[in-house]
């Protein structure tokens, strides 16, 4: 291994498609409808003040579809490429595929749906351990638990430190993202001027100026470039 292989520091950025080949759909895949239900019913703040009842139902039958899925041949790159350089991963999704494919530095944006937390302070989150959240479930300052998900028109706490990682990056890789969700879909104006940008995805909603496109599924395309990178570095 060349020693100076671990200095060397890839962020990526990785979007609803790197899951959808692991069989998990998104909103957008389906038009902004999850099994007939819309984003305002089940995704928002204000469907959590309605019914959180029906919130609670949505998230846990999301879980489940998540412990039935498996990781992909594009999360185990992703783990293969953290054994010679120093990889950090920003996911824009909320399951747990990156870390069951072996992925230890990740950063989720949107949250994560195998974790609850308090609706009325944020920092008290729990590790659900298989189970599901229910009505009544609280958190140890008495109020209810909710997901630990960022719902639609929520603030995105952890936007600010994926900035920092980002400005850091020595190459900037973006898997199964079309670029088109904010604020995550700026990080790329974050690098450094010199930096490389690659993008893995069948779709981009625009192609950034600098920017190599690979018009590929992550699961192709990924396994193929890491191997590159392992045996000829960057």
């Amino acid at each position: 291994m060349n020693p100076k292989s671990k200095d060397k520091h890839i962020v990526v950025l990785t979007g609803a498609g790197i899951s959808a080949e692991s069989g998990l759909s998104t909103f957008r895949d389906t038009g902004g409808l999850w099994e007939q239900h819309s984003v305002e019913e089940v995704a928002t703040p204000w469907a959590w003040r309605v019914d959180p009842g029906k919130v609670l139902k949505f998230y846990n039958e999301r879980r489940h579809q998540v412990r039935h899925a498996e990781p992909n041949a594009a999360h185990y790159a992703l783990a293969n490429l953290a054994k010679r350089f120093r990889v950090s991963i920003i996911t824009q999704n909320i399951d747990d595929l990156h870390e069951r494919a072996g992925s230890t530095d990740v950063l989720h944006l949107h949250g994560e749906i195998m974790k609850a937390r308090s609706t009325i302070d944020p920092k008290l989150i729990y590790d659900l351990e298989g189970r599901d959240i229910e009505l009544g479930d609280e958190c140890a300052k008495g109020s209810q638990l909710r997901p630990h998900v960022v719902w639609f028109y929520e603030d995105v706490p952890e936007f600010e430190k994926a900035a920092k990682i980002t400005e850091k990056a020595d190459l900037l890789l973006v898997v199964g993202t079309s670029l088109a969700v904010y604020p995550a879909a700026s990080l790329v104006e974050y690098v450094r001027p010199d930096t490389p940008v690659i993008v893995i995805a069948p779709e981009l909603e625009a192609v950034p100026k600098g920017v190599t496109w690979f018009k590929d599924k992550a699961a192709v395309k990924l396994p193929e470039l890491v191997r590159q990178w392992l045996d000829e570095g960057l």
